[in-house]
């Protein structure tokens, strides 16, 4: 008899939605649960309405193993820890998390994130080019576009054209998003970054650029995560690496080029349409895909877009028009304010534009989030109540 999976997710916007469309239409996985905010008297135009909740007790008791996809690190994070209470294996597709509180549930139970966005699909190609024999040295995300400091009129308007929310559009055009990315998979795979909010180089040609950063990766003597703005490029990931000079006239016969260095692309990344198959993978007990590890040396700090004032109020630091994301070293940045923490955050004392934004800095409420991050990377923190 054929095993059924309960399956629960974690968030209704693009990602939560289209994926519950894939897992039902899954042999050996049942939607069970959908858990949301909203009242369920204005979903009605959701496609499996008899599966939502917003109960969080309800959702966690339904299901084998969840899909966090909400977007939200506070409330995402309290979402987890009601899960790996109840010792459920949890699939993220929540970067923004991952690289903020991921390392504590780490420590704590089964976390994964998923295939679909760049770093699961980065952690995916990692294991096959290394399983070929490659030895990667350069984790390379792709960006068509990139300004650091968009206008809110040009954000309204690309989030309406796009059907995305405002903060997420902004956080990708300001490089926050991939910043992020690159950070989660710095931690996951082990590699590092060769300078505080990447080199960031624009191309056309990712085999000649990727030879360059690989050339970076050799002088800090260790792979670097990197993303590249690239708009003749496709919308995907590429590693670049080593191979056994045995194997040089191979691949050059495979059309890979002359070496030492060799790029590898995947040109595409489908979200949710991929989740399945992480799905699957946690199902056959194959293990870990990518998560932020234990002790994460890479975090993404809150930089000022303008200068900042007392008093000032920082609703959400990831897509705002105040702070954008760096991926910085902790080592060098101990008391840098993770960007996911910067929720209904006051400024104490001004900061001016291009300031990383530190904890003497700002009054955060108490959360489990901010809690978890202090486990990790303990410090004297002040906490409104």
């Amino acid at each position: 008899m054929r095993q059924i999976t309960r399956v629960g997710i974690a968030g209704t916007g693009l990602i939560g939605k289209g994926l519950a469309y894939e897992i039902e239409k899954q042999a050996d996985m049942e939607l069970t649960k959908v858990l949301t905010r909203r009242s369920l008297r204005t979903m009605q135009d959701y496609p499996f309405p008899d599966v939502l909740t917003n109960d969080v007790k309800e959702f966690i008791e339904s299901c084998d193993l969840i899909v966090e996809c909400s977007g939200d690190v506070i409330y995402g994070t309290e979402v987890i820890d009601k899960a790996m209470r109840a010792s459920l294996p949890v699939i993220t597709m929540n970067a923004e998390l991952q690289v903020t509180t991921g390392s504590y549930f780490a420590r704590r139970g089964f976390i994964t994130e998923a295939e679909g966005d760049q770093p699961g699909c980065l952690a995916a190609l990692h294991e096959n080019v290394v399983n070929m024999g490659f030895k990667p040295l350069v984790y390379g995300n792709i960006k068509g576009f990139l300004k650091l400091d968009p206008t809110p009129d040009e954000m309204k308007y690309w989030s309406n054209r796009n059907g995305v929310r405002l903060d997420m559009t902004t956080s990708f055009t300001d490089g926050t998003k991939v910043q992020i990315e690159q950070a989660l998979v710095a931690n996951g795979i082990g590699a590092g970054i060769a300078v505080d909010g990447l080199l960031a180089p624009a191309a056309d040609n990712l085999h000649e650029i990727g030879a360059e950063l690989a050339a970076e990766a050799k002088k800090v003597k260790k792979a670097i995560c990197e993303f590249v703005v690239a708009p003749k490029a496709p919308p995907g990931v590429f590693i670049t690496a080593e191979h056994d000079p045995r194997q040089k006239d191979t691949l050059r016969y495979y059309k890979m080029g002359e070496g030492p260095y060799y790029t590898i692309l995947q040109n595409y990344h489908l979200c949710h349409l991929e989740v399945v198959k992480t799905i699957k993978r946690v199902i056959k007990g194959e293990g870990v895909l990518l998560n932020n590890g234990e002790n994460p040396t890479i975090s993404v700090a809150a930089i000022a877009k303008r200068d900042l004032h007392p008093g000032e109020k920082i609703d959400k630091g990831i897509g705002s028009f105040q702070v954008r994301g760096e991926a910085v070293n902790i080592s060098m940045n101990a008391n840098h304010v993770p960007i996911g923490l910067l929720v209904n955050a006051v400024l104490k004392q001004p900061i001016a534009a291009g300031h990383v934004i530190t904890f003497a800095d700002v009054e955060l409420p108490d959360s489990l989030a901010v809690r978890a991050w202090l486990e990790v990377v303990p410090q004297d923190i002040m906490l409104s109540k």
